[in-house]
């Protein structure tokens, strides 16, 4: 038997299962829809789910329509999504946002047990996608959704999935790095024989290694250190060298020399030297690249619209793409579906949450006859509308492409690591050349010795690679803890930044009400009864909210019960005529505070009222005060003023707490800031942050599983590690010290190697087996100090 004392947590998600849960084979239940899922895996004997990680479902307390993936029948979507199909079969990959553990890992690899006509699914973790191929003889590409959303895995299928086709993964770097690997090896190995000094009666056998390995060493010149010859022509065309140019330098030197031995029988030249160079800079490149190569940092108002709504004409319904909707088209917009056009609400009462889009927590109540706009979530019942601008003309569209919200505002930057290369570069050539010049005039045959020696203990690898490899290291333990930076150039504009600014609703909140508190006389039992049955009436949030907290199951009738929509309602329970909204509803005068407040009436005397207040995330208090310590911080809010007090005694009188600020107004403000020098980082997480973000000298968009479009923005965090954003801007200070530490010690490596060079005391042999081993011991020192970094930060 149950345990009735102990925590009541839904056994499918973790949720709590309040004061009435669902019970099912001696297991809680919060939902019928988690209920529902579990029944399926338990009877198809797929309950190992539930063994591998503690409540890994996703709650399915909202209801999912039957007919809402009927668009993937229309050919023209369908085509437009999947990745390839025969006669036999069809592949398609579908972004899933609830996948979380390992347990959805092995759930959703196993779809061939729900429906035996799927031939394989493959599970891309970081990307949280999943690879389906079936047979499309016996189940369609509806059915697979279906059964998707069935077991709580609903696919993200957005306006942008059909515009264009998902870009590919470049894997050139990884080819260039694969044929220098195996070059790399293979000349170490044929070099062997060389190194050992072999006995001159061997003199055939060297040779043919010696030609063996320059063999070896022409696809690693020509085709993988091309990544170095490219980026390094980029920056001579503009006028700037970058780290890239001495290390092409030494490639080109290294090669010619080795060319110039071989062929000339006078030694067997530095192939691996050469080729160790471009492997390890390789290594260090598809490192940094691994991290963020298939987040999508650039998205638009497309990944935010559906692929497809209903339209109703000549009574009956039919699925419609987002490019066919046409002028007066009649919409039919389910319960928690996107509008995705304006147009004139023609039918039902609209309350749209228009949150994600103007920053405005509470949701908005639209009549027949009123205008909604794009971009609205509808949180009621059905409603049609009929389409006066078309998705292109729509408001939300043009607030998208406005020049200042779609162009990124950003300079092109450079690392202080190429800053600082330009320097040192022009000091190695100086150098090289002196060198070159005081031997022509002393001893002429030691200038080709002399000048190799330098330029190669001289290549910055170990700088290059320090620094590559430290921010290799820390975007993969900043990923971990689910931040997600566009690329290593973030890292260190974080270090810089010095003043932050957050959005609220839906950044430091976390888009919903808290219980509501009373204020006012003080109800008794019978009286609270009779205002929760009442409030359990209309569909409003708040009246939902208000009943919730109230009562803990209606049973008595409300008689003459009427509603205002976005006023109030009324009705008589238990003989008393009870009201509730606001006050101009029962009284007849404007409410002026700034609180989002419902007032209660009994027998027409108003008792009090109920005040909801945003749910900030849990230990936002804590990082306002450690990031006060170090840093100017800012609040822009499309939300009213009645989060102004709390914001304030949150954050302190000194800090700037802006409201009713629109999109545009967000954009501004930025502006200003990075006019006054501030180093600006944005956290934002809608479309009405769009443009602050790109402004932002750092944009962080905001993810949330209740929402799984992103704009555009520089990094991602999940919305559950901004409590820990102190500690993720420490570890980016801390990283770029870590560089500069290596950077002191590679130079001091430098001048001792580059001291013997110049005399002619160091031959070009010793200085290739120098500067690997300078290379690894820096790479060691770096990447243990940022893992130590990491582990004291709590990030590991």
């Amino acid at each position: 038997m149950i345990d009735q004392t102990q925590q009541r947590a839904c056994f499918h998600c973790g949720e709590n299962c309040g004061k009435h849960p669902i019970v099912a084979q001696e297991k809680y239940f919060c939902c019928e829809g988690c209920k529902m899922v579990y029944e399926i895996l338990n009877h198809n004997g797929l309950c190992n789910y539930y063994e591998i990680s503690l409540n890994p479902g996703t709650s399915r307390k909202i209801e999912i329509r039957m007919d809402k993936f009927s668009f993937l029948d229309d050919e023209n979507i369908k085509n437009s999504l999947v990745a390839y199909s025969d006669g036999k079969q069809t592949h398609i990959t579908f972004y899933l946002p609830q996948i979380h553990c390992s347990s959805c890992l092995w759930l959703l690899e196993n779809l061939h047990r729900l429906n035996e006509h799927i031939i394989s699914s493959k599970v891309n973790f970081a990307c949280k996608e999943a690879d389906i191929i079936f047979n499309n003889n016996k189940t369609s590409l509806r059915q697979v959704a279906e059964l998707l959303t069935n077991i709580g895995y609903e696919p993200y299928i957005s306006f942008s999935n059909m515009k264009e086709a998902k870009p590919q993964l470049d894997k050139s770097k990884i080819y260039k790095l694969g044929v220098a690997g195996f070059c790399f090896a293979n000349i170490m190995l044929l070099s062997f024989p060389e190194y050992l000094s072999i006995d001159i009666k061997e003199n055939r056998l060297v040779t043919l290694f010696r030609y063996l390995n320059l063999a070896l060493s022409l696809p690693v010149f020509f085709y993988s250190a091309s990544e170095f010859y490219i980026s390094a022509w980029k920056s001579l065309k503009h006028r700037f060298l970058n780290i890239d140019a001495p290390i092409v330098l030494a490639v080109i030197v290294t090669f010619g020399r080795s060319l110039y031995e071989v062929l000339t029988a006078r030694g067997g030249g530095y192939f691996d030297s050469m080729s160790g160079i471009v492997f390890f800079m390789l290594v260090g490149r598809v490192l940094q690249d691994k991290t963020y190569q298939q987040l999508s940092f650039d998205r638009d108002y497309t990944s935010y619209f559906p692929i497809a709504v209903t339209r109703v004409g000549n009574d009956k319904e039919e699925t419609v793409a987002l490019p066919d909707i046409k002028l007066n088209d009649t919409l039919l917009i389910h319960a928690h579906d996107l509008i995705p056009a304006d147009g004139i609400l023609t039918r039902g009462t609209a309350l749209i949450d228009y949150s994600f889009v103007t920053g405005e927590s509470a949701p908005i109540q639209k009549e027949m006859g009123e205008i909604v706009y794009a971009g609205g979530k509808q949180i009621g019942a059905n409603i049609e509308i009929l389409v006066i601008k078309e998705v292109a003309q729509s408001y939300l569209t043009k607030l998208w492409n406005r020049s200042e919200f779609k162009d990124d505002k950003k300079k092109e930057r450079h690392s202080f690591v190429h800053l600082l290369s330009r320097y040192f570069t022009w000091i190695v050539f100086t150098i090289a050349i002196a060198t070159a010049l005081y031997w022509y005039f002393t001893n002429p045959s030691k200038v080709w010795t002399s000048i190799t020696a330098v330029l190669i203990i001289a290549c910055p690898c170990a700088l290059l690679l320090s620094n590559t490899f430290t921010n290799g290291n820390i975007l993969r333990l900043l990923s971990r803890s689910k931040l997600y930076l566009k690329n290593a150039q973030t890292i260190e504009d974080i270090a810089h930044i010095n003043h932050i600014v957050f959005d609220k609703t839906g950044t430091l909140t976390d888009r919903q009400f808290e219980e509501p508190e009373y204020i006012g006389m003080p109800l008794s039992n019978l009286q609270k009864k009779q205002i929760g049955t009442l409030a359990a009436q209309s569909s409003h949030p708040m009246s939902k909210a208000i009943a919730a907290s109230l009562v803990e199951k209606v049973n008595e009738k409300v008689i003459a019960f009427s509603e205002v929509p976005g006023s109030g309602i009324e009705g008589i329970v238990d003989g008393d005529l009870i009201s509730i909204g606001s006050i101009k509803f029962l009284k007849g005068t404007n409410d002026h505070s700034q609180e989002t407040s419902v007032f209660v009436s009994i027998e027409e005397k108003i008792y009090g009222k109920f005040i909801f207040k945003n749910h900030y995330r849990t230990d936002v208090p804590l990082m306002i005060t450690q990031l006060q310590k170090h840093y100017d911080l800012s609040v822009l809010s499309g939300d009213n003023h009645g989060e102004k007090k709390t914001l304030k005694k949150m954050f302190g009188g000194e800090y700037q707490l802006l409201f009713r600020q629109k999109p545009e107004d967000k954009l501004e403000v930025i502006k200003q800031l990075q006019k006054q020098g501030k180093k600006v980082l944005m956290l934002g997480d809608g479309l009405n942050d769009a443009g602050a973000l790109k402004q932002a000298d750092v944009g962080i968009a905001v993810s949330d599983n209740t929402n799984n479009f992103t704009p555009a923005s520089d990094a991602i965090i999940d919305a559950g590690k901004i409590s820990i954003l102190p500690k993720f801007l420490r570890l980016c200070i801390i990283n770029k010290r870590i560089v500069i530490a290596s950077f002191i010690i590679s130079i001091v490596y430098n001048i001792i190697g580059i001291y013997f060079a110049v005399q002619g005391n160091l031959s070009p042999m010793i200085a290739a087996i120098l500067m690997p081993a300078s290379s690894l011991s820096i790479l060691l020192v770096t990447f243990g100090c940022s893992n130590l970094a990491a582990t004291r930060l709590g990030l590991k």
